[in-house]
């Protein structure tokens, strides 16, 4: 039952994600990029089972990329940020940190490498982008759950 539950929570997780990301594609892609389904990632500091769900929901959104790099590197930084995030689950405001700095070196690197630009601004433009989804969006929907709740949606 156990292991039922896992794969379960796995499976669904990596569904939001690729959903959330194609959903939005022109924001998820690209050199200047705010993938709001990374805001998922804080999902490893309360279920291990965030971790291969956000993996493959990052895989399956980039293989639609068809792009080698963003599929293999891209899908690598989003597992390791997963893990560092379940890794730091007990310093909640440390927790989200991984995805932002991970993403913003390893992305901003090999979109530099692709699409040209200057690598400390693609660093800080795909940080910045991970900085929105990471941290911005979980607290603005913590701060307005109630709210969000009572509207029924």
């Amino acid at each position: 039952m156990k292991k039922t539950r896992f794969i379960t929570f796995s499976a669904i997780i990596a569904a939001v994600y690729a959903a959330m990301t194609l959903v939005v594609a022109p924001l998820s892609y690209g050199p200047i990029q705010i993938r709001l389904s990374e805001s998922l990632t804080i999902l490893a500091a309360f279920t291990p089972a965030a971790v291969p769900g956000l993996f493959f929901g990052c895989l399956i959104a980039n293989l639609y990329t068809g792009n080698i790099i963003d599929i293999i590197f891209g899908s690598l930084t989003t597992l390791a940020a997963a893990v560092l995030t379940y890794k730091l689950r007990k310093r909640h405001w440390l927790a989200p940190l991984p995805p932002v700095v991970l993403n913003a070196v390893v992305v901003g690197y090999y979109l530099t490498l692709q699409y040209g630009g200057i690598l400390p601004m693609n660093i800080l433009t795909v940080g910045a982008g991970q900085f929105v989804a990471c941290y911005i969006l979980p607290i603005y929907f913590i701060i307005n759950f109630d709210k969000i709740k009572r509207s029924g949606a």
